[in-house]
């Protein structure tokens, strides 16, 4: 999976999810403003100031002031991975909250010799949480023929825990390493990681967090690669390797070692057979248990890193919604990433899991008012956007468009009204196919449609700068000989089917939906802007084989050619002719509530849908493509085709 350098709840789910968040904040006037808002305004919100307490309000155009909501997070990441006293008899946890109250699982984590993919052993071992503390009695719980990692004889384990609310909401898993056989104390260890990612033919990147400041090093084919410095969080470089080579690796941090193994991708070009794994929509459902780990459906999530790990799958694209988010609080997305990697790490350890970027990944500040309420992407834009805060949390490739600074709307040239693109949109290859990861929730206002004059950029809109880079990049693609098959991935349907047929790029063939900066409105329309996307990677390209879309929380499969209806009925703007038919794969059934089918114009075109848990893997053997959808809970065959 080769990286390269730049070439140059859904829209309607978040209004209800927001909404309910309104009617629970605090926004008195005399409230602590919320972090990072004594930071310089941007200019592509108009009408938006501070009052003397620092908090944003903006005029409606109703002549309402709506102020800006200050909401303390439930929980937040910082709270739950915290380091834990040793004991005599095992460790004490303190959450910092005298208020909170409920249960704290433990147990103890496999040795490696034993399996690849380790979770925790839970069995009776539970402590009460009171007053926010709780203890995990290892000596009492985990000894005699509990201890299956004979810690009583080496001095040290690792011990898996989980953090349950008194309501029964599964909140954390954490893990941590202990030294002794009692007393016990912490050791400096990972609590996060490795994950793959930018794997290439002669290398990767695998990052990590530790409990404690570290400077950790990765030893492969007998070399070593340090970390950048002592930190917390870590991202290092592995060089130097053979293509399409197994290689162990080993982790290093103080006296912990942890083995893994990477798989190399082969040389470009090389056409050899090798399989990908394609889902999206991956948030809490209801059901009880792993279906909600705050803020994701754990349950299916890892059936489908269990399913694709024993198909041999070489990476998986994973494109938006991954966790619940929508949120005022930057911590709270903060812990339900963690969630979501935890959840998958111990696959994600062997090989990549790609996480692109889609509308529940935002974050905002919140204006209510009597008339209106409004939600606009947090900032400041370079460390409280959602885009900003997605980076943070993973190691994507930093190849994509900078901001949608210096096109013709931007408000003022001379500084930063947008935020960072970097790792929401990118792209990479693996062998000869390339995957490139749109941003259709850039900038995102979801009250933009309602209320045009605030600003922002409405979902499914793919703005100048990204539409830019990516006929740039796919102009590049259609040069390399390497490349035969280019899928563009995107939150996003062009064409929905079930759940968002009122937004997405349809908007119920409403083409009056679209961006507005500094009270300006984009010249080109949601249904203009998705035929634009058509045009740069239909017509003007040869490779893009498919469209791998989510948001619809569903499978689809719908065949886009001349023949399908795309327009609403008395549509008098242009209309665009395809020069050849692509495929629209929609996988948003990664566990998600789901949706069903709805009509729609080109509703004669799908070829296949279910409602059903899915994952998708493509078989790819030179110039063939073979689909297989697979339902990762029952294990039954849901679609197959040939691209």
């Amino acid at each position: 999976m080769r990286c390269a350098r730049s070439a140059g709840a859904a829209t309607r789910t978040s209004i209800v999810t927001l909404a309910l968040i309104a009617a629970a904040l605090p926004w008195a006037s005399n409230a602590t403003p919320a972090a990072g808002t004594t930071a310089a305004l941007p200019g592509g919100h108009p009408h938006l100031d501070r009052d003397p307490h620092g908090r944003l309000r903006l005029i409606h155009a109703s002549g309402d002031t709506l102020r800006e909501a200050v909401r303390a997070p439930d929980y937040s990441l910082r709270q739950m991975r915290i380091l834990p006293r040793g004991t005599a008899d095992g460790v004490r946890f303190d959450f910092g909250d005298s208020s909170f109250a409920g249960r704290l699982y433990y147990g103890l984590i496999p040795d490696q010799d034993a399996v690849d993919h380790r979770y925790p052993l839970y069995g009776r071992h539970v402590a009460a949480i009171e007053a926010g503390r709780a203890e995990a009695d290892v000596r009492g719980r985990l000894a005699g023929k509990y201890d299956v990692v004979d810690w009583e004889e080496e001095g040290r384990l690792r011990l898996g825990y989980r953090v349950v609310s008194h309501e029964g909401d599964l909140i954390y898993d954490g893990r941590i390493t202990l030294k002794g056989t009692g007393p016990f104390r912490v050791d400096t260890c990972l609590v996060e990681g490795p994950l793959l990612s930018r794997l290439s033919d002669h290398g990767a990147v695998i990052s990590f967090a530790t409990s404690h400041p570290a400077a950790p090093l990765v030893a492969i084919a007998g070399r070593r690669f340090l970390a950048d410095g002592i930190g917390l969080r870590h991202e290092i470089e592995v060089t130097g390797l053979t293509a399409d080579q197994t290689y162990p690796y080993e982790v290093r941090v103080g006296d912990e070692v942890e083995t893994y193994r990477l798989r190399t991708a082969p040389l470009p070009g090389s056409r050899r057979p090798f399989t990908f794994a394609y889902a999206s929509d991956g948030r809490a459902n209801t059901g009880g248990g792993e279906r909600n780990l705050y803020g994701l459906n754990a349950y299916i999530l890892k059936r489908i890193a269990a399913l694709i790990r024993a198909r041999d799958a070489r990476f998986m694209q994973f494109t938006g919604d991954l966790v619940t988010g929508n949120t005022i609080a930057p911590a709270e997305i903060r812990l339900q990433y963690a969630n979501w990697k935890r959840t998958v790490e111990p696959y994600a350890a062997y090989l990549p899991f790609v996480a692109g970027f889609g509308n529940h990944e935002g974050v905002f500040h919140g204006l209510l008012g009597d008339s209106a309420n409004v939600w606009i992407d947090r900032f400041p834009y370079e460390t409280e956007s959602g885009e900003a805060l997605f980076a943070a949390a993973f190691a994507n490739p930093h190849n994509g468009p900078d901001s949608e600074d210096g096109t013709a709307y931007d408000p003022d040239p001379r500084r930063r009204d947008f935020p960072p693109y970097d790792e929401t949109a990118f792209w990479y290859t693996y062998d000869n196919v390339a995957v490139i990861s749109l941003n259709s929730n850039y900038w995102f206002a979801p009250s933009v449609r309602r209320h045009p004059a605030i600003g922002g950029n409405p979902h499914g809109y793919i703005m100048d700068a990204q539409l830019d880079w990516l006929r740039a990049t796919l102009q590049r693609l259609e040069r390399d000989a390497h490349i035969d098959h280019v899928f563009v991935t995107v939150h996003t349907p062009l064409f929905p089917n079930g759940g968002h047929v009122g937004d997405d790029m349809w908007y119920r063939g409403d083409n009056r939906v679209r961006p507005h900066v500094a009270g300006r409105p984009y010249a080109e329309g949601i249904i203009e802007r998705r035929d634009a996307l058509l045009e740069v990677a239909v017509n003007q390209t040869t490779k893009v084989v498919a469209f791998l879309t989510g948001d619809e929380h569903n499978y689809s499969r719908l065949r886009i050619t001349e023949a399908m209806p795309r327009y609403p009925q008395n549509y008098d703007g242009p209309r665009l002719a395809l020069a050849r038919g692509v495929w629209q794969i929609n996988n948003g059934a990664a566990g998600a509530p789901y949706y069903g089918r709805e009509e729609t114009p080109w509703a004669q075109h799908v070829r296949a849908f279910s409602t059903q848990n899915a994952v998708v893997l493509f078989h790819v053997a030179g110039p063939r493509v073979t689909v297989e959808v697979l339902n990762p809970d029952t294990l039954e065959e849901l679609d197959r085709f040939d691209l």
